[in-house]
């Protein structure tokens, strides 16, 4: 009997998939849990194993995408066709075999129809460093994927800058832009996906587009989003190139917009002395590797939260639901953006275990090979700029979590000897330094006040006062 094989939700945030690579040909044996496929989602490929065993059936092509849920190839037993429905374009003849004397012609660039590249994370990456556009390069992966090796021969600084994003005009009964989601949704409602408005972020339709359509359709108003993008205006000077918000970078506009117009959002500054924390890092330093300063702190926060139950929290439509324990999430800035990998039951760890796992997975984000696990959970963020001079600043929380936590520079501030008296000559008193950084804690309003937040970012700071107990579990056990 065929089973359908469909396109898995791996994450909480997940809503789409595009198919890199198949590991298999088309109707190749297959094995349950054999992986399959590679699959590319807005922040992570990760591979994805066979959910039965069979003759493998695809459905989907290298470079598509798929809603999650949608069908993307069958498992067939030996001799079963595929349900005739589902065979895409059966009624188109054959083409015919290319001549032998016929030189091959070269592999077009994995463009999708949408505009999309087909690429890895790395490759995109390394792309921008080197100024390619993609979309000018022949891919030599599967399918015409566009893999590192393809650069490697390419000149830099040579690809003329695109041209300024102009807001998409479709006129009807025309294909659209628009997801697959969207398309799935359009089809199943009867939607005309030319009186659908474009996302703006995204550059395309997408399927909370769609519904927001329908809804006000039924509800007889305007289907212009209820909070529209300000109007596109034109650029003050030629631009020497525009970076589109799509991908990563589109990812991050959306959410973080949508972060502050749907919470309450303040941000708190509190100092932390760090003289103890610098001694147990050298002592740490001399008997081999050492923690690094975001590491002590990321180890307090995640006690903190256990001691402070309201900031371990997301606010849910029956009101603020209470998390039982710490995910801290870490923030490591990429080329093409901010990805946020997150340290699991991190109040568990003691400071070497911890300072491990986010090496690797500083390593992992910076070389685009995090798995989803990896992304999926976090439930209270660290972003760290203190290496850039910065003393303080105001984080974006990461939704649906109700606070983050900003770390700006180690710096030596004078102080005044506690012995020192008032009225005593100034040559008299004595001045010492300290090592102090500056903690930028947002939080949402709606979730709790300021004084449970002070209490909290305290608490991380008696934390970093005494480091020897942050090699001791901080979770409940």
């Amino acid at each position: 009997m065929a089973t359908e094989f469909l396109m898995p939700k791996l994450g909480l945030t997940m809503e789409e998939g595009t198919i890199t690579e198949w590991f298999a040909d088309d109707g190749a044996a297959i094995a349950a849990g054999e992986p399959l496929l590679r699959i590319e989602t807005d922040k992570t490929e990760t591979d994805v194993e066979a959910a039965a065993a069979g003759r493998l059936h695809r459905v989907g092509q290298v470079g598509e995408t798929f809603a999650c849920g949608d069908r993307i190839g069958w498992f067939l037993a030996d001799g079963e066709a595929p349900p005739a429905s589902t065979t895409p374009e059966a009624a188109a003849p054959a083409a015919a075999p290319p001549s032998a004397a016929a030189p091959a012609a070269p592999t077009a660039p994995a463009v999708l129809n949408t505009g999309r590249v087909v690429a890895s994370p790395l490759t995109k990456r390394l792309a921008i460093e080197r100024n390619i556009d993609l979309r000018t390069v022949h891919g030599t992966g599967p399918g015409g994927r566009i893999v590192a090796a393809d650069l490697d021969d390419l000149p830099t600084n040579a690809i003329p800058a695109p041209q300024p994003i102009r807001p998409a005009t479709i006129t009807a009964g025309s294909s659209a832009p628009a997801t697959a989601a969207a398309r799935s949704l359009a089809d199943l409602l009867g939607v005309d996906l030319a009186q659908v408005p474009i996302d703006p972020v995204e550059q395309r339709i997408t399927k909370d587009a769609v519904a927001h359509h329908v809804r006000s359709l039924i509800a007889g108003g305007s289907t212009t989003p209820a909070d529209p993008a300000p109007p596109v205006l034109p650029t003050l000077q030629e631009p020497t190139r525009t970076i589109r918000l799509s991908g990563m970078r589109g990812t991050i506009a959306k959410r973080m917009h949508e972060s502050l117009r749907q919470m309450a959002q303040l941000t708190l500054f509190m100092d932390a002395d760090l003289d103890a924390v610098v001694a147990d890092r050298e002592r740490r330093k001399a008997s081999g590797s050492a923690p690094s300063y975001t590491d002590y702190i990321i180890a307090a926060a995640a006690r903190a939260l256990h001691e402070h139950p309201l900031v371990n929290s997301q606010v849910t439509a029956d009101g603020v639901a209470l998390l039982p324990v710490a995910h801290v999430g870490m923030a490591v800035a990429l080329d093409g953006g901010l990805i946020v990998p997150v340290i699991r039951d991190t109040a568990a760890l003691d400071l070497d275990t911890l300072s491990v796992e986010s090496s690797r997975l500083a390593e992992a984000a910076r070389a685009g090979s995090l798995d989803l696990t990896d992304l999926e959970g976090g439930t209270f963020s660290v972003s760290t700029l203190g290496m850039y001079g910065v003393d303080g600043f105001t984080p974006v929380i990461n939704p649906p979590n109700t606070a983050i936590l900003g770390v700006g520079r180690l710096r030596d501030d004078v102080v005044a000897s506690p012995k020192a008296k008032k009225g005593k000559k100034a040559d008299k008193v004595k001045v010492s330094t300290v090592k102090r950084l500056t903690l930028s804690l947002t939080w949402d309003h709606r979730a709790f006040d300021g004084a449970p937040a002070a209490a909290f970012c305290k608490t991380i700071v008696d934390l970093l006062g005494d480091p020897a107990a942050l090699d001791a579990s901080g979770a409940p056990r």
